[in-house]
């Protein structure tokens, strides 16, 4: 798995970042969803340094090995804003100054965040199975109520972390087969360390707190991606199925948006690698040579 890449853990302020990378060419950050690690992009980031890219895969803080402090009431401590300040120093510390970044599920709101914040370093953004977190809230249904009841559950405070450790298995669901063994022997051994679980909780308790707020003030001073973004989803899974066609609704969040469907399951980077790789390598293979690429 990740065959020549380069595995470190760097010191990013408070928090350490788990991260592989490797290749030489435009940069690409990739940012893993919930409940996997990086690594659930072991099939797609050896094809797009095949494709000509230098490729940066790190575990999210709180997730998998990446650590940052104690959680706070506020939540701060795994914001959006707090994993962009990671992501930042993480690429600083490997000399990357301009770069593109691809996020799925929860990643994809780091990616978001990072895309509203810090145009000036992207060249391009692409977001998986993602909408705004004010868009799921404000179309609320008994359908998405019932589908997406995880979100408030995670929210609670300490229920949750009691019921998941005590049986992760019954919680997070995966094979060797389809995910790939060692793929697999990571993510079932991060879902097994209760302080993995706490810090994915985190993640939510934050997405309906301190990230609604920061959406909605995003929102409210007309703020936009400026950036070309692709956004990409499940055909499998049900983002469409709740909200209808997620271009329509990202329109009024960016100004360049293309993107479309893929015939996959909900994670995408392990159930069609060869569509996804496909589609990002278009996408971002797209950038003008005139940028300031790091490597």
């Amino acid at each position: 798995m990740f065959e020549n890449f380069a595995v470190e853990d760097i010191d990013v302020g408070d928090a350490v970042v788990h991260v592989r990378h490797g290749g030489q060419g435009p940069a690409v950050l990739l940012l893993h969803g919930h409940p996997r690690t990086g690594a659930t992009w072991h099939r797609v980031a050896p094809a797009l340094v095949a494709r000509g890219f230098r490729v940066v895969v790190p575990d999210l803080r709180g997730y998998g090995s990446s650590r940052g402090p104690a959680a706070t009431l506020d939540h701060a401590t795994a914001s959006k804003r707090t994993m962009v300040r990671d992501l930042l120093a993480l690429m600083d510390s490997l000399e990357i100054q301009k770069f593109s970044v691809a996020g799925h599920d929860r990643g994809s709101y780091a990616a978001f965040r990072f895309a509203l914040d810090h145009p000036q370093r992207l060249a391009k953004v692409a977001l998986l199975d993602c909408l705004p977190i004010v868009e799921h809230l404000e179309r609320i249904s008994a359908e998405f109520a019932t589908r997406w009841w995880h979100w408030f559950f995670f929210a609670q405070p300490d229920i949750p972390e009691r019921v998941i450790n005590a049986d992760p298995d019954s919680w997070y669901h995966g094979g060797a087969e389809s995910m790939g063994r060692e793929n697999y022997d990571e993510w079932r051994a991060a879902t097994r360390n209760p302080d993995v679980v706490r810090g994915m909780l985190e993640d939510y308790r934050a997405g309906l707190t301190i990230d609604r707020a920061d959406e909605e003030a995003d929102r409210a001073a007309g703020r936009k991606i400026e950036i070309p973004l692709l956004v990409l989803w499940s055909l499998q899974d049900d983002l469409e199925r709740l909200h209808g066609d997620p271009l329509m609704i990202w329109r009024n969040w960016a100004a360049d948006v293309r993107g479309h469907g893929l015939d996959s399951g909900h994670h995408i980077a392990e159930e069609a690698p060869e569509a996804l790789t496909d589609a990002l390598a278009t996408f971002f293979g797209e950038v003008g040579r005139d940028l300031t690429w790091g490597g």
